[in-house]
């Protein structure tokens, strides 16, 4: 049997929400190995301010975030909030935040491009406003969701190109150039193009990969019409995945790390439509070995595990600067059943049970883990 004893892990990309569901998912990441991880800030409402002195009816603080997530995960090694980029921000609160300790990190949304967006706004305006200059002066990440704003039908999900090409086509290059000291992390990439980008653009620039995103294609999305694999961005073409499964295990890979994008929905057919996400909490690590497989890695040789404990355990640490743990957990090339989460607030569904053709409660994963 195979069997990798790897240090903990950061998930460096999830949604744990907020409420009756944030202990739960908490509870979800912890018995995946994670040490840590970073919690986006797409709560109701946004965590659109750095300092809880600072919050209104409209935002809610990174500060207050931050001691909810550590009272729900006293054990973890480290926690990142980041400050949801807004019309609100200024480059003054840049400079506070970073002075304070507080603020680590910022994300980018384009505006109603996936769940809780709309209080995003236009990129170029974090350009010219001095946001992104006072972010690359006082050490600050940017995540960035690469996807251009208004763009429609073809533009926005074709064959010749897509809202996330159009971005790292067009956008992308000039930001880099502009501001060659911010460091970036490009979140969820789903396209070659944008794995392209990252890999030729130095070591400023990095970014998380999803489980979903190397595992599936548009058409398996629309086959059956897998309304629990819709997240955003949406799963791109065989093409695309082959090219994320390359830079991923690549033996030299510094630049791609884990971050699932794990996203909690009680419902996922709301009354505006899909609910845009994922849920992969307490089954990434075994996703990840799945597609590494996929990938034609061997997982029995010293290459193959040395490859998959950069993605998932060493490149988000070193590009964060976070401590490695000591603590390991244990992925197995053994069958694991997981079910559906049941939390006080309703039951999500993990995607591996609601990827299933009949509908069911359970499903079988090929790799297990067992926490240290």
């Amino acid at each position: 049997m195979i069997s990798l004893t790897l240090p903990q892990w950061y998930d460096l990309h999830a949604h744990f929400r907020q409420d009756e569901l944030l202990a739960p998912m908490v509870e979800q990441h912890r018995r995946m190995g994670c040490a840590g991880a970073l919690g986006m800030p797409n709560t109701k409402p946004p965590l659109a301010r750095v300092f809880a002195k600072d919050e209104d009816a409209t935002a809610w603080s990174v500060e207050r975030y931050l001691d909810l997530f550590r009272k729900a995960w006293p054990a973890a090694l480290d926690l990142i909030v980041p400050l949801y980029l807004t019309a609100a921000t200024t480059p003054a609160m840049i400079e506070a935040g970073a002075k304070s300790g507080l603020l680590r990190a910022c994300k980018y949304y384009p505006p109603g491009g996936t769940t809780n967006s709309e209080h995003g706004a236009a990129f170029r305006g974090y350009v010219e406003n001095g946001v992104l200059a006072a972010m690359e002066a006082h050490g600050i990440v940017l995540c960035i969701h690469g996807e251009a704003h208004g763009v429609q039908g073809d533009a926005y999900f074709g064959r010749a190109s897509n809202a996330e090409e159009d971005f790292y086509r067009n956008q992308m290059p000039a930001l880099v150039e502009k501001f060659p000291r911010l460091k970036i992390v490009c979140e969820h990439v789903t396209t070659k193009v944008a794995a392209d980008f990252v890999r030729h653009s130095g070591p400023n620039v990095a970014a998380t990969v999803t489980p979903q995103h190397l595992l599936y294609s548009i058409a398996h999305f629309l086959q059956g019409c897998k309304y629990h694999l819709y997240c955003m961005p949406i799963v791109k073409f065989d093409e695309d995945v082959a090219a994320l499964r390359r830079a991923v295990t690549a033996a030299d890979n510094t630049q791609f790390f884990a971050g699932t994008d794990s996203a909690p929905h009680t419902v996922k057919a709301t009354p505006c439509g899909c609910a845009a996400g994922c849920y992969t909490g307490g089954v990434a690590p075994q996703l990840y070995a799945e597609a590494f497989e996929k990938a034609g890695i061997a997982m029995d040789s010293a290459e193959g595990q040395g490859a998959f404990k950069k993605f998932l355990c060493l490149n988000g640490p070193a590009f964060y600067g976070l401590t490695v743990p000591q603590e390991t957990f244990t992925l197995s090339k053994a069958p694991q059943e997981i079910g559906l989460v049941a939390t006080p607030a309703g039951t999500v569904t993990p995607l591996p049970i609601g990827m299933q053709a009949q509908p069911t409660d359970k499903a079988t994963l090929s790799w297990s883990v067992t926490p240290c």
